[in-house]
């Protein structure tokens, strides 16, 4: 138990209150959490997950423990991400898009990209997949969301890594592009119908809700685990504000969508991988940062730390006994 030093006294939790504040006990380099919002885990359960360049790490310390990952699409290089080959996904908007497409009639009014220069065929909406024709592209994609349903609906737990709020939106159906890359950019594709701007609190809960509620009738008892990643923005395409300040703001309005999401479902739960990297490691003096040319991203030692009490959380014993 803490206490607090202030009139009336009141009795907190250890995690309830800030690590060494006052007579309070500091870091110790296990996370303060409280043991509600958990479940079990165990090596036999179908887990999915995707999401942003999170979601990889992810996935790749659940296979190591040799848990059952879910691994659709094994062959398509844009299938290395998550469970299926949706690629890096770093908006709830596209996110919605994964599982409109999965288990709907999801037509948007431009569906691929032809390169002027190459003529290679772009899916707009994952992350850079090319093809060398439209029938390669279509059939391509037609297998990929009976791969992707397959995953969904397998899942006993689904793993949602929440990356960014910036987003490219076609201003004539609002569909949502991944990012404005590949050679259909690089050869100067007409990107006139595209608008860029910053998505806001209540449109991403939307989105949430619309996957929640896709979820609910294709696979009601997946339990969906959702973490906001501790991975800053590389850079911004915003001109009113640096990328530092922009990146906060993703990130804060993701945890605030995350937080309202959870408290809504009873099947819905938090992870704190965010809280655990950006707040947690340097309180406990260590850095998160990767180094080198990619220092955005978060460090192996962090990466350990914040896998380690996903195990603790929701696989305590499994976790233990891995040691």
């Amino acid at each position: 138990m803490a206490r607090s030093d202030v009139h009336p006294v009141h009795r907190f939790e250890r995690w309830q209150v800030w690590p060494g504040s006052f007579a309070n006990p500091p870091v110790d380099g296990n996370f303060p959490a409280p043991e509600t919002g958990r479940f079990a885990i165990t090596p036999k359960t179908p887990v999915a997950s995707l999401g942003s360049c999170f979601a990889r790490e992810i996935k790749r310390r659940l296979i190591q423990r040799g848990y059952n990952y879910i691994t659709e699409e094994t062959s398509h290089p844009a299938s290395i991400h998550a469970s299926a080959a949706w690629e890096r996904v770093y908006s709830t908007h596209c996110m919605r898009q994964i599982f409109e497409y999965t288990f709907e009639q999801w037509q948007p009014d431009l569906r691929w990209w032809t390169a002027p220069q190459s003529k290679q065929i772009q899916d707009p909406f994952r992350r850079v997949i090319l093809y060398d024709d439209l029938k390669k592209a279509e059939d391509d994609f037609a297998r990929h969301r009976r791969h992707s349903r397959r995953a969904l609906v397998t899942a006993d737990v689904l793993i949602l890594t929440l990356g960014l709020t910036e987003i490219w939106q076609d201003t004539i159906d609002g569909s949502v592009i991944c990012l404005p890359a590949g050679p259909y950019v690089k050869e100067g594709g007409d990107m006139s119908r595209y608008r860029f701007r910053v998505s806001r609190y209540t449109e991403n809960l939307k989105n949430l809700e619309r996957i929640h509620r896709i979820m609910a009738v294709h696979n009601p008892n997946c339990k969906i685990i959702i973490t906001v990643s501790p991975v800053n923005l590389w850079a911004t395409f915003r001109q009113d504000t640096d990328v530092i300040s922009a990146s906060c703001n993703s990130k804060a309005t993701l945890r605030a969508v995350a937080d309202e999401f959870t408290g809504r479902h009873e099947n819905v739960y938090y992870f704190p991988a965010f809280e655990m990297a950006t707040i947690y490691q340097p309180l406990s003096g260590l850095t998160y940062f990767s180094e080198g040319r990619e220092n955005f991203h978060i460090n192996k030692p962090t990466v350990k730390f914040i896998m380690q009490h996903f195990f603790h959380f929701f696989a305590a014993r499994e976790s233990d006994a891995a040691g």
